[in-house]
This record gives C-alpha cells, sequence and structure tokens, in this order.
C-alpha cells in the first residue's frame, strides 16, 4: 500500500488559498518555484474533487508524473494519450509504485493538450461533465492558443494553472484582462525562503569566460533568441569542449543534465562527454518514450552521468538525483532560465547545494532566481524596452574563480579577488560605490550638493521683484524636497548597516536598485528628489 503523501505546510497554505479564491473567481494561477511540489498541490486539490476533471500537460513525461502523483493520492483517473504512453506509464507506475490507479471510465483524467484537442468530438459528453481543470506550467496558456483551446473545452468548469515562472518572453499577460485566462494569481514563497526551510537545495554558480558571441543573433517573434541564429553563434564558439572540460573541472563525476542549444550540438556534446570517460546520452523529443524512459532510468541508477537535451528536461523533469545543471543554450525567457535552474535544486542526503556552470551568460542576463519577483498577470514590454526590476541586483562573474556573484561586493566574496574598475571619474564606472570614486569625481560631486544646500542665486535685475521671490520660492521648494529624501536616504542606508552591510556594498545596492548614486540623488531637483524619495519610503514599508 502507497503512503499518501502529507502536504508541506506552504502547500496546505497554496491549497486554502485557492479554494478560497475560487468562492469570487472563476481561474486561478498558482505560482510556486521549481522542484517546490506543485504536481503534489493540485494533486491533493483533485483528490478531495467532487466530480469530473481534467488535468492537461505538454509532454508525455509531464503526463506520467502527473498520473503517477495522482497514482500515490488514490486517485483513480484516465489518461487520454496514444495507447504505447498509456502502457509505458502503467509499467513504470507498477514498478516504482506496485500499482496503478489507471481507470478507463473514470471522470478524472490526465490528457495530453495535442491529444486532448484532437479528441474534442469523441469527448464532448465526458466535457461538459468536466468541472475543473488543471494546466501544468501554466505560463504557457494564452486565449489563442492550443493551451487556451484546451481550457474552452470545459464551459462548466473552473479552471487552475500552475508554473514556476509566470512570465512570458514576448511580454503576454496571461490575466483574462490580457491576452489569458486567469483571474487572479497566488504566489507562494520563494525560492530563497525554500531553501532556508530545507525543502530546496542552496546553488553555487560558475561563469567560465567563453567565447559565444551573439552580438548578431536575432529575436524571434516569441521573444527568445532566434534558434538558428543561436545555433550558428554557438557551432562557431568552443562551447562544445568547454562544457566537458569545466565540468571535469568544478563537478566531476555528478549527475548532470547539459542544455544544448540544438540537436547536433547536443549529440556532439555527449560525444565529448563519452570520450572523456564520462558516461552520457542525447536525448530529445524524438526519441522514442521507451527510450527515454530507459535513460532516465540509466541516470536515476548513476549508470549515465549526465544527459544532454534541448529544452526537453526543463519543464517539470522530476528526477531529484540531479547535481549539477550545465548551461550551453543561451535564453532571453526567463521562464525558460528559471526550470533550467530549479533542475539542480531539489534536495538529496548529503547534498550541500546544487551546482550550475553558466557558459552563455544566462545568469547575467537574468540575474539571480532566489529573491522577491514582481509577478503580474499584465502584458509587459519585452526585449530592450523592458522596465527594470529594481529588486534584481545585477550579477558579475569573478575572473579568477569563476563563481557568479551579485554585484554589490566589489570582491569577489568566494575568493576575494578584486578587479579594477575600467576608470573612476563616474559613479557609473564603480557601480556607485562612492568608495571608489577618485578624490576629482567626489569633489565634483560634493559641489552640487553645497550649490543645493547654499542660498538661492537671484540675478540682480530680479532682487526685489515677483521673478526674483519665484525663484527663492522654487529653491525653498528644492531644499525642502532634498530635506525629506536625505532622511529618507539615511532610514534606508541604517537597515542596510543594521543587516550587517558595509558602505561600499550599501552604495552598490542603491545604485542598483534606485538607478543613480547616493551623491547625486543629493542634487536633484524637487520633482526627481520626491520621486525618489517616494520610492525610497514604499522600499522600507
Amino acid at each position: 500500500m502507497v503512503a499518501v503523501p502529507i502536504l508541506r505546510p506552504y502547500q496546505s497554505e497554496g491549497t486554502a488559498s485557492i479554494l478560497a479564491a475560487w468562492q469570487t473567481v472563476r481561474n486561478v494561477l498558482y505560482v510556486l518555484p521549481t522542484g517546490a511540489g506543485k504536481t503534489t498541490t493540485f494533486s491533493d486539490i483533485l483528490r478531495n474533487h467532487v466530480g469530473a476533471a481534467c488535468v492537461i500537460a505538454h509532454r508525455q513525461e509531464l503526463v506520467g508524473q502527473i498520473s503517477t502523483s495522482l497514482a500515490m493520492f488514490g486517485v483513480p483517473h484516465k489518461i487520454i494519450g496514444p495507447r504505447p504512453v498509456i502502457k509505458l506509464i502503467l509499467e513504470l507506475q507498477r514498478i516504482t509504485l506496485g500499482r496503478h490507479f489507471y481507470d478507463p471510465n473514470a471522470q478524472i483524467a490526465v490528457a495530453g493538450v495535442d491529444t486532448l484537442v484532437r479528441r474534442a468530438a469523441s469527448l464532448e459528453q465526458w466535457r461538459k461533465q468536466v468541472s475543473l481543470w488543471v494546466q501544468d506550467e501554466a505560463h504557457h496558456l494564452l486565449r489563442m492558443n492550443k493551451w487556451g483551446t484546451a481550457a474552452e473545452m470545459f464551459p462548466n468548469a473552473r479552471g487552475l494553472g500552475v508554473t514556476a515562472t509566470p512570465e512570458r518572453a514576448d511580454g503576454r499577460g496571461l490575466g483574462r484582462h490580457a491576452d489569458g485566462v486567469f483571474d487572479t494569481m497566488i504566489v507562494g514563497p520563494t525560492m530563497r525562503e525554500l531553501m532556508n526551510d530545507g525543502y530546496l537545495a542552496d546553488y553555487r554558480i560558475f561563469a567560465p569566460p567563453g567565447d559565444l558571441d551573439l552580438t548578431t543573433v536575432r529575436d524571434s517573434s516569441d521573444g527568445d533568441f532566434n534558434k538558428d541564429d543561436v545555433r550558428t553563434a554557438v557551432r562557431r564558439s568552443h562551447i562544445i569542449g568547454d562544457v566537458v572540460g569545466h565540468y571535469l573541472r568544478i563537478a566531476p563525476g555528478q549527475l548532470g543534465v547539459t542544455f544544448a542549444s540544438d540537436v547536433e550540438t547536443a549529440g556532439d556534446i555527449a560525444d565529448k562527454y563519452n570520450a572523456a570517460g564520462v558516461p552520457a546520452a542525447m536525448v530529445n523529443a524524438k526519441t522514442p518514450g521507451a527510450d527515454r524512459a530507459r535513460l532516465i532510468a540509466d541516470f536515476r541508477r548513476g549508470d549515465l552521468k549526465q544527459l544532454v537535451n534541448v529544452d526537453l528536461f526543463g519543464e517539470g523533469f522530476d528526477v531529484p538525483g540531479i547535481e549539477t545543471v550545465s548551461m550551453a543554450r543561451p535564453t532571453q525567457s526567463y521562464a525558460v532560465y528559471g526550470q533550467q535552474f530549479g533542475r539542480a535544486l531539489r534536495p538529496l542526503p548529503g547534498k550541500q547545494h546544487g551546482t550550475i556552470i553558466d557558459h552563455v551568460g544566462n545568469v547575467t542576463r537574468h540575474r539571480l532566481p532566489d529573491g522577491v519577483k514582481n509577478w503580474t498577470l499584465d502584458r509587459r514590454e519585452r526585449g530592450a524596452k523592458r522596465k527594470r526590476d529594481p529588486d534584481a541586483i545585477p550579477v558579475t562573474n569573478c575572473t579568477a574563480c569563476f563563481r557568479a556573484y551579485e554585484a554589490t561586493t566589489a570582491t569577489c566574496p568566494y575568493c576575494g579577488h578584486k578587479p579594477e574598475p575600467s576608470g573612476r571619474s563616474s559613479p557609473q564606472q564603480v557601480d556607485g560605490d562612492l568608495c571608489e570614486l577618485s578624490q576629482e569625481a567626489l569633489k565634483a560631486l560634493r559641489g552640487e550638493l553645497v550649490k543645493v544646500d547654499g542660498r538661492p542665486r537671484v540675478p540682480s535685475q530680479f532682487m526685489g521683484t515677483a521673478a526674483g521671490k519665484n525663484i527663492e520660492n522654487m529653491w525653498r521648494e528644492r531644499q525642502e524636497a532634498q530635506h525629506f529624501l536625505r532622511q529618507s536616504i539615511a532610514l534606508w542606508a541604517g537597515h542596510r548597516r543594521a543587516e550587517g552591510m558595509a558602505d561600499p556594498e550599501i552604495y552598490r545596492r542603491f545604485y542598483f536598485k534606485f538607478g543613480t548614486d547616493i551623491l547625486s540623488a543629493q542634487s536633484f531637483g524637487r520633482g526627481e528628489a520626491e520621486d525618489l524619495n517616494a520610492r525610497i519610503e514604499g522600499d522600507i514599508q
């Protein structure tokens, strides 16, 4: 008898929040980091659901994992998919669980999205009875695509979408008011909170130098890099050899997944691994299901040390044994990046951390994934037009030890290496670190403060006139705005000092968060000062 999983506290809270939201809205989007148990959460909801329901996924591995999760919760269900896929899923469940809960007459179903849409007519009577649909990896779901078509097949149902990354590279919004179907979003704990509580492993990031040149790579219609251009750029670089060499140097013997840009490159990387004595296999979407299952089983046992793939093992790939992720596929999609990163974070007995080896600048491009994210159901700008996230601190790479770290420190926190800035004549050259500025630059900035703090400069011809009075009033208003701004800056910096930060780190963090350095901010005019003061007060609160 298989023991029914017990929900973690945050999963129980998520379930309660979803049920409460359904009292007032129809479709709910639930956000939970990769590896935190989204499938477990909605399996528990389905266990207690009365009536017909359908869980929708877009790949046979995910259909199989959802079916197995429902089996662990004792939920009888049917599988809407090709017969060979059903047979393979049931065979794997017999091996892992000793039995299955497959019932072709059950009211609850797990369906592959393509098969579901294709069989819409034959499933019409059952579809009308369905009162709940669930979509895995719901950042795909837009009204006008196949996932939206699948949701519309159930006119009498409320909906639940789950995802770790409710953000699309093309900027489209998942809300009903935008391009999707969701009425509200419930966000669970952050990745960092789950790490602190032991539910996810922490990470180490290495970003070895490389020669990948993306300057001629175009954007595709979905907002990511053009795949053909990326393939060409990767083939011109030395990534294939770098991936294997740095794995052997940084994480030899660990179970790893490598994400490649295309099938040909994935095959070459797998060949390089094998030639270097690292048992590896290339797996792609065209690899037969039985072969994929066999290779994954070999990987779980440790007979294979590396699985090289093209996006196949990003979304929902549930193999707890992964210790290392090697990124050889650049992406502009935060969803792709976050899913790949998260593969290495499932905890294991004795596992201190997951290792990320980034050969393509994804960490620098998207920054660290474990902070608070300002998710939204709205549309957003894409590419260069996208607004900067004030809570996302830039990441830099140490040229000595190759570790990646937040650019709030001028010295690598891992090896102590301190790179020399390109110049010291402006705050931009030192990331706002006033301690790094030249004396000439500091003198110039302080000179601007003296102008603000001095007396108003009224031209002699306006002395005693209405125009002169107006100049004096504007000057006093600026000084008043600066008074409140400087109080807020001092309070904000005081909080950072209480957290143990030294002044150089405080200066850098302020610069990255608010887009200006502390001294320059104190020379702002009234309007800029009031706007910045409001942002700082909001952050303090």
